[in-house]
């Protein structure tokens, strides 16, 4: 065994920093490999050199014609943000499954053929910005000017898109080439990208929703809608694309449904005139991919390309691995920190349970529990502070609350979910009479503790951000970080590696913009049609009987939107449909977010569909359905700490130190009871039914927050284990 801890140990940590190759993305080669690469470093290292306001200037000192200086204007870098990672993912993702081999086919010349009028729509946007720098004056109602947006532009657009989507879905595709329908849909993308820049440029942004509105933006906006749901399906399956078409349908029905769905007749080039602004696509969702969420998926891939999360999930084998099923607190610990940054639980999943699940099942754990815990340690790595996966940042920029107050008031919950999670994993392993895993199975501690330098990239971002540093400048000096202690280690990033890094930051980035631009759609619909608000003044009518029933009601709705979503989109949409209706209720705006976040997030293990834990069967060869029941069992805790802290603010930080204090103390109390009660645990042996009811009666009198449910509590819980002791004798010993 040798004294680098990457290479301390016999387990095969060096998959934790694998790039993961999804099933219908390409693997190119050659020319077109480079060239794949080139683009998506440089699609990451523009977004990079956006954020920090740097420039050919700064660097040469001579502005360079045609080229920007940064920062951007807001509306235009977002259209880039979403253009770029539209063309990357139709190049990277089949739109169907892979066929055996290369060859042409015949649908083929049809995608050809419409690179014609996809083309011409391009030249004719760029024709419109040179008009318009010109002196043209441009307006919505200029008989002239609306049929050339038609018939110049919009049509030909519309119906190349079409094709191509179409073209796309029914021409099957070679792993190692780009079909003529993929590109043609890029060109799409460019297509709609240069005239919005261009007719934003203008005054016409302020007459979105108007009369006055060019009909090229509602025509640019049904491509630009098509093409996001195209891609979103490619990356994330059909559960979001189905949720956002269904609510597309209900802009145009909403006035034929009755009761609170009802909504005013919209037509449809006023709709689409608005959806691809602020107040849907371009807004919270696409602010903060295009900011926070790629600038730490960059973050994420300098760690991955400086083996800096081999050694995270070394040191927790290290740490954890010789307690009783240790594997399993093996993948709380990795998989909670490594989640933290990648902000997507099947993500985490893939990445670190491909080490951890096998090791689980070798140790005694069934399959199903294997995958269990894994998607719910990967899950609560979305609430752990500071990054919470990008969750922090989008509420930050949702509610307007400072993001360091986010950070701080999430420690506590974050704590009770882990804390549970662990005691239920250990309790299983004391049931089953697991043991741990053997010296010669792990890394030494100590090689482990000399090189701790490597979680300085982890200290410099927490530190930066409480030291009052903008996310920006705390996720690059991070960044900076994982290249510079990478140089303590055998794993040395020179130039290569920073660009392999930067190309890996664009390819990661790809799913989770798309899903953030296709839920801003459904944010759109729901801020255009008013129906956020309809859907608040029914809670508040439910508050009105019973305030517990409004919470509840709001907890299933939360979790039926976020189910088959990735974790950013699932909070952004139920915060725009929840969350309203909570703060209307009186309940402060940072407790209502957080409740409607917890739940969102949960969404990923909550059965029937628990991307999750669907993602861990698939690993542990377990039945799917069994391991989403069992996650949800052993991340049962995140279902009743929204309630908690609910009922007890202390527990989001709000109150003096001793409420604090003892709103965590008996909170964590509580949720060991908690855990006892369901996996049947106490006192060192296996609880009866009887028994188990009394626990769980004691964790809600802890879990309720008061001085008096607290003491009750706690007397039912001493009176119980002093009764367990002296029916059955002393408890096993510890692990």
């Amino acid at each position: 065994m040798t004294s680098d801890p990457q290479s301390a140990s016999p387990l095969d940590t060096a998959v934790v920093d694998e790039e993961l190759v999804e099933k219908n993305r390409s693997v190119f080669s050659g020319t077109l490999k480079l060239a794949v690469a080139i683009f998506a470093g440089l699609y990451a290292i523009f977004h990079m050199a956006v954020l920090n306001g740097w420039s050919i200037r700064d660097w040469t000192g001579v502005d360079i014609p045609g080229l920007p200086v940064f920062p951007m204007e807001t509306w235009n870098f977002r259209i880039v943000h979403i253009a770029g990672a539209l063309i990357l993912g139709f190049l990277l993702y089949s739109a169907r499954p892979f066929r055996d081999g290369p060859g042409r086919h015949p649908l083929d010349w049809l995608a050809w053929a419409a690179m014609l009028p996809a083309l011409f729509a391009l030249v004719t946007a760029v024709r419109f910005a040179s008009d318009i720098a010109g002196g043209t004056q441009w307006n919505g109602v200029d008989p002239g000017i609306r049929s050339a947006e038609i018939w110049q532009y919009g049509v030909p657009l519309v119906v190349a898109t079409a094709i191509g989507i179409v073209v796309g879905w029914m021409r099957p595709r070679d792993r190692a080439a780009v079909v003529p329908a993929d590109i043609l849909l890029s060109i799409c993308a460019v297509a709609v990208a240069s005239y919005l820049i261009t007719i934003y440029g203008t005054l016409m942004r302020n007459a979105t929703g108007t009369p006055f509105a060019p009909i090229g933006i509602s025509l640019a906006a049904v491509a630009g809608t098509a093409l996001i749901m195209e891609l979103t399906r490619r990356v994330a399956g059909l559960a979001l694309v189905v949720i956002a078409g269904i609510f597309l349908v209900y802009v145009f029905v909403g006035d034929l449904l009755p009761g609170f769905l009802n909504a005013p007749n919209i037509e449809w080039a006023r709709f689409f005139s608005q959806v691809y602004t602020d107040a849907g696509i371009l807004g919270p969702t696409t602010a903060v991919s295009s900011t926070y969420i790629i600038l730490f998926i960059i973050f994420a891939a300098f760690l991955q390309a400086s083996k800096v999360g081999e050694y995270f999930v070394n040191f927790a084998f290290a740490a954890a691995g010789r307690a009783r099923g240790g594997p399993a607190k093996v993948a709380i610990f990795a998989s909670g920190l490594m989640g933290m940054i990648n902000g997507t639980s099947a993500g985490n999943v893939v990445a670190t349970g491909s080490l951890t699940i096998p090791l689980m099942k070798r140790v005694g754990y069934h399959s199903k529990t294997a995958g269990a815990v894994e998607a719910a340690a990967s899950t609560g790595g979305q609430i752990m502070p500071p990054i919470m996966g990008a969750g922090a940042f989008i509420m930050a920029e949702i509610t307007g609350i400072p993001y360091t107050d986010i950070a701080i008031a999430a420690i506590i919950p974050a704590v009770l979910y882990f804390v549970s999670v662990y005691f239920m994993v250990d309790f299983e392993a004391a049931k089953l009479g697991m043991r741990g895993m053997r010296d010669d199975e792990l890394p030494k501690l100590a090689d482990m503790a000399r090189k701790a330098f490597l979680f300085l990239p982890i200290l410099i971002l927490i530190g930066a951000l409480f030291m009052g540093y903008s996310v920006i400048r705390a996720g690059t000096l991070a960044t900076a970080a994982a290249a510079i202690v990478s140089w303590l280690t055998p794993f040395r990033m020179g130039p290569r590696s920073i660009a392999k890094a930067f190309e890996l930051a664009g390819t990661m980035s790809i799913q989770i913009i798309a899903v953030c631009a296709c839920a801003g759609i459904i944010v759109g619909v729901i801020s255009l049609t008013g129906v956020g608000a309809r859907f608040s003044s029914v809670l508040l009518s439910i508050a009105d009987a019973n305030q517990l029933l409004a919470l509840f009601f709001a907890m299933c709705i939360a979790i039926l939107l976020g189910m088959g979503m990735p974790t950013t989109a699932a909070y952004a949409v139920a915060a725009s449909v929840v969350a309203p209706g909570l703060v209307q209720l009186g309940i402060p705006a940072l407790t209502a977010h957080f409740f409607v976040f917890y739940f969102a997030v949960v969404s990923a293990i909550t059965p029937p569909v628990a991307l999750a834990s669907y993602a861990a069967a698939g690993i542990s060869g377990a039945n799917p359905m069994a391991t989403s029941v069992t996650s949800f069992k052993v991340g049962i805790a995140a279902f009743i700490v929204p309630f908690m802290f609910f009922y007890h603010s202390a527990i989001l930080m709000e109150g003096t130190w001793l409420q604090i204090l003892q709103a965590a103390v008996t909170a964590i109390l509580g949720v060991f009871l908690l855990s006892s009660g369901v996996q049947g645990w106490w006192a060192g042996r296996t609880a009866g039914v009887l028994i188990r009811v009394v626990l769980l009666t004691a964790a809600l009198c802890m879990i309720e927050g008061s001085l008096l449910t607290d003491l009750i509590g706690a007397a039912i819980a001493a009176a119980l284990f002093f009764w367990a002791r002296m029916r059955r004798g002393s408890p096993e010993p510890a692990q």
